[in-house]
């Protein structure tokens, strides 16, 4: 048990990425990189590293960019001002004023466009945000956990993410195995979701 969620395995491949998980969750770096396929837990990972953080009494925010219509993304991140857009009626904190001294996770965020991205990376660089139709900047203090099922070393070669913010987000990088990276811990997975069916009623045979 780790904090109050279970992480299953024992195999050299979940316990290095575990051993990472603490070094980061209790640092003070503030940007984090996930990694791995669908499906891995990253989403349940990132959730993690603020509960064993400094910042776990703060918001834990969390954006799925994959998620997002493109044309609400930047509205949705950096919030907006009043009359900025059709329909705009009032003033809206975005996803990084929610954060403020808290996490805030970005799931998929390789689905980010291209045109955002530099706003992204001021955003994170400068931990300070300007929201769409304002002139101000607003000063944020937020770690970034970002998770990626695509290879983002590999979208920066072929000029689909920009190369500064990969290195921006990948300052601490973790990746997730999948369980096939890792077969020593299927009878343990197998009893661990064996024992939470049993625990919700379900039969054991």
């Amino acid at each position: 048990r780790v904090g109050d969620a279970e992480i299953v395995g024992s195999s050299p491949a979940i316990t290095a990425a575990l051993r990472v998980l603490h070094k980061v969750a209790t640092s003070e770096a503030t940007t984090v990189l996930l990694q791995g396929e669908s499906g891995t837990g990253k989403s349940h990972i990132a959730r993690l590293i603020h509960r064993l953080s400094q910042r776990a009494s703060k918001p834990l925010i969390e954006v799925n960019c994959a998620a997002i219509p493109e044309t609400l993304l930047e509205s949705e991140l950096f919030g907006h001002v009043k009359g900025a857009f059709t329909g705009a009626t009032h003033d809206r904190k975005g996803r990084f004023q929610l954060a403020n001294g808290g996490t805030l996770f970005l799931d998929e965020i390789g689905e980010i466009p291209l045109h955002l991205q530099p706003k992204l990376l001021r955003a994170i660089q400068d931990q300070q945000v300007e929201p769409v139709g304002s002139d101000k900047s607003v000063k944020v203090d937020a770690r970034i956990i970002s998770a990626s099922n695509r290879n983002l070393r590999e979208m920066v070669n072929a000029g689909e993410f920009r190369a500064d913010l990969y290195y921006r987000l990948a300052v601490i990088p973790l990746y997730i195995p999948p369980v096939r990276e890792r077969p020593g811990d299927i009878p343990l997975l197998l009893k661990h979701f064996c024992y939470n069916l049993e625990s919700r009623g379900y039969p054991s045979d």
